[in-house]
């Protein structure tokens, strides 16, 4: 898969405690859990995923002994967007604890360790993409193979084609979260019946990513517009949910006011929506969209992956 990460980020403050106390608090979801520290925490709501991480890290890294700590995290994105803010926000916690235990843990460890929190011990639907675009950071091309083999192919994207890029994307959040489970699981029930629409639809996406890296390694951003239409229409296509009246109203007003293409982020249904406009037209279609109830977020692209320090 292609991916570039963007300057959205999520935050995770770490402080020790000597009271015997865990405290967690989302500062972005005005949510506050405060426990005792004990070897397990459990699986359960408020700050699921706080938990989850902390549960694991002390089994696997403090031998079972309890940790007292103040846990702290914001993200700039909102959850359910699209844009990996869930995944983004359990490698930025795991490398907090990494950092503070002083593990020596590497990018894939930590991509792989959020991974098996997030979807296995924690069940929630989704792959492991996000996982290892925030790990890493900037444009990659991520190859899955078997055995949980994953290879992150960094790409050598000249300055100009960057710049361009930025200059001509545009994220639009169109107020709506996602339950992005529910469309996962439905892309995964149309595999497993063999649903030939479905599965042609993905097959499609994945030449389309090839097709995407190399248009960007050319500076070809004409054919990464092409493709990038195209691989829309198929990733519709793959469950329903994905889109909807209302995403499809504003795509096409999008195109009528200058965007060459677009797409949705992550499993669809709202969140996020990126569109490719000609730097000339940039401003004509932010025009339009003030028209719509969203919000325009700014960005730049970033090379930079999870990173961690420690003040004292």
């Amino acid at each position: 898969m292609l991916n570039a990460t963007v300057d959205l980020y999520a935050q995770a403050i770490l402080e020790p405690r000597t009271d015997g106390k865990v405290v967690f608090v989302a500062a972005d979801r005005d949510e506050r859990v405060e426990l005792p520290a004990t070897s397990v925490l459990a699986d359960e709501e408020p700050l699921r995923l706080h938990r989850g991480i902390y549960s694991r890290f002390v089994r696997q890294y403090n031998g079972g002994r309890p940790l007292s700590l103040t846990l702290t995290t914001y993200a700039d994105a909102p959850a359910g967007s699209g844009l990996g803010t869930s995944s983004t926000m359990v490698v930025c916690i795991a490398q907090a604890f990494a950092e503070w235990l002083r593990l020596g843990l590497g990018e894939y460890d930590i991509a792989q360790l959020a991974y098996e929190i997030e979807r296995i011990e924690l069940g929630m639907a989704g792959g492991k993409q996000d996982q290892y675009a925030a790990a890493f950071g900037g444009f990659n091309f991520i190859e899955f193979g078997p055995a949980n083999r994953v290879l992150v192919n960094p790409l050598r994207v000249k300055d100009w084609v960057l710049n361009e890029l930025e200059a001509s994307t545009v994220l639009y959040y169109t107020g709506r979260s996602r339950e992005s489970a529910l469309i996962i699981q439905q892309q995964i029930d149309n595999t497993k019946s063999g649903n030939t629409v479905s599965i042609d639809a993905m097959l499609a996406l994945k030449e389309d990513a090839m097709l995407m890296k190399e248009a960007i390694l050319r500076g070809d951003l004409g054919a990464y517009a092409e493709v990038l239409g195209r691989s829309w229409k198929s990733k519709k296509m793959t469950a329903h949910g994905i889109s909807n009246p209302e995403i499809d109203m504003l795509y096409q007003r999008a195109l009528d006011a200058g965007a060459l293409a677009g797409k949705i982020s992550g499993a669809g249904g709202g969140g996020f929506m990126m569109f490719y406009v000609p730097a000339a037209r940039r401003m004509a279609l932010l025009r339009e969209l003030a028209n719509h109830p969203g919000e325009v977020m700014n960005f730049h692209f970033t090379q930079n992956g999870v990173q961690s320090w420690c003040l004292n």
